[in-house]
């Protein structure tokens, strides 16, 4: 008797580690969905998944054993139940399970799915087993047809699409290559650039020569300039016969 508490003890024990390991495993991957979803590609998900698919592998091997045959011999049953918070449970389970109630003690203690479910699988798994062969190959055939005339639908809209994209006059070609290098050309080595002649270039207009004085003239000494406020400040100029300091 003492053996077999010893090696149930050491069963549970092994089971207890897997789903460890199962729910650490479960909890990163959430929260690489949740916080690195940006960054996160597709052959790290595939790593994680394949880590979680191990954990889940190696707990039904365990079960499966010699080791984890006393587990199909015993039978669960609640000790008590509350409609009250239990903190010990709570801990327990990581808060998933804040009481053991009557609503959740058949969910969590069923050995069977859901009676819903079981009985729309039943049905499903009857009219399976009632087809026929021919049947199958006919509904097989019907429905590479449909999924062939879907296909032959997706083709067509795509050559439509693509051809209208092609004819399209707003997304015709608007560059040409010969423009292109012609204006190369006259930028970097000025090809095709000549000076323009302006006629009658350097001579005033006779309207804008009355306005003001020509072009290199001194205004007199005490004028003021067109447009301006004469200046309190004036002007020393020497004579011009002085002679400069310089000469």
């Amino acid at each position: 008797m003492q053996r077999e508490e010893k090696q149930f003890e050491m069963l549970l024990e092994a089971v207890q580690n897997r789903l460890n390991d199962l729910i650490h495993a479960i909890g990163g991957m959430t929260n690489r969905l949740e916080t690195e979803y940006e960054t996160l590609n597709w052959p790290t998900f595939l790593d994680n998944y394949a880590l979680i698919s191990g954990h889940v592998t190696g707990l039904m091997k365990i079960l499966s054993s010699e080791i984890g045959t006393p587990l199909r011999n015993l039978t669960v049953l609640p000790l008590m139940l509350t409609q009250e918070r239990d903190e010990a449970l709570s801990q327990l389970t990581d808060g998933r399970v804040a009481m053991f109630s009557h609503d959740l003690a058949p969910d969590y203690l069923r050995t069977k799915p859901d009676p819903g479910a079981e009985t729309r699988l039943a049905i499903h798994e009857t009219k399976a087993n009632n087809l026929t062969t021919e049947a199958g190959i006919k509904q097989v055939a019907q429905y590479n047809k449909v999924i062939s005339h879907v296909w032959d639908i997706l083709n067509k809209a795509k050559e439509d699409w693509e051809n209208e994209s092609s004819t399209r006059p707003g997304i015709q070609q608007t560059s040409s290559m010969a423009d292109t290098q012609a204006l190369v050309a006259a930028v970097g080595l000025g090809n095709g650039l000549t000076v323009p002649v302006v006629p009658n270039a350097g001579v005033i207009p006779p309207a804008i020569r009355g306005q003001g004085p020509p072009m290199g003239a001194i205004p007199p000494v005490g004028a003021a300039p067109m447009g301006k406020i004469p200046s309190g400040i004036k002007t020393n100029i020497k004579a011009a016969n002085q002679v400069h300091p310089y000469r």
